[in-house]
């Protein structure tokens, strides 16, 4: 699977070049499904908030940017149906639009629905996480982020070694900044990355690279080892 892992969405010319690269072809060539999961896990998200990312009203675009086709996968409904029903839906599209809200409770059913399992298998697929449709990837998020009552704890899915700490000096999430951002990084085990919205983190064949017309941070437990933007 190739991961395109922001913290805003497609925010800007080089975020979208980027998706492109990663699909091989044209957006409007290219099929999507929507994951709206994460938002049931987050008390500041819901119907409506939902409603926006399905419908693309919001500034994270993703389901708006002209896909041949784009559906809704919604996880928590997968346990009820069939395999054999849904994961070639799954295999069919070339890109998942994963957005944000609780990362754990995104974890919590991608594992619970099996689409976890299946991901390994998805070798040309892209996925594009928003917030925790990216922090899911990772194997921590700290305590900070874990807004679900459920979790057990704040490990997901480690499907990449580094974890994320987004949104860097947004208007509407005062408490999102560097100094913050550091002693978050402390508590972690590996290395992190600290990006705002105009920031995405690109895996691709065993490289990441960062593609940013913004502000980002690479940290490591103990120290800031590069600062950009």
């Amino acid at each position: 699977m190739k991961l395109l892992l922001t913290s805003g969405g497609i925010t800007n010319p080089s975020i979208k070049g980027a998706l492109t690269s990663l699909l091989g072809k044209p957006i409007t060539e290219s099929t999507a499904l929507c994951i709206p999961t994460a938002q049931w896990g987050h008390p500041m998200c819901g119907p409506a908030s939902i409603r926006r990312f399905i419908t693309d009203q919001t500034p994270a675009t993703m389901s708006g940017l002209g896909w041949k086709s784009v559906g809704v996968l919604e996880l928590t409904a997968l346990p009820s149906l069939s395999r054999e029903r849904w994961v070639p839906w799954v295999q069919d599209a070339d890109v998942l639009l994963v957005d944000g809200g609780d990362a754990t409770f995104l974890c919590h059913w991608m594992q619970e629905s099996g689409l976890a399992d299946l991901l390994p298998s998805l070798s040309e697929t892209v996925w594009v996480g928003v917030s925790a449709g990216s922090m899911v990837m990772t194997p921590r998020i700290g305590e900070d982020f874990v807004h679900w009552p459920s979790a057990r704890d704040d490990r997901t899915l480690g499907v990449i070694d580094f974890s994320i700490f987004p949104h860097l000096d947004h208007a509407m999430m005062p408490g999102n900044t560097l100094p913050a951002a550091e002693r978050w990084a402390a508590g972690m085990p590996g290395p992190c990355y600290v990006i705002d919205d105009q920031t995405a983190i690109q895996v691709a064949n065993g490289t990441v690279e960062v593609i940013s017309e913004g502000q980002w941070t690479q940290l490591t437990p103990e120290r800031s080892v590069e600062v950009n933007g």
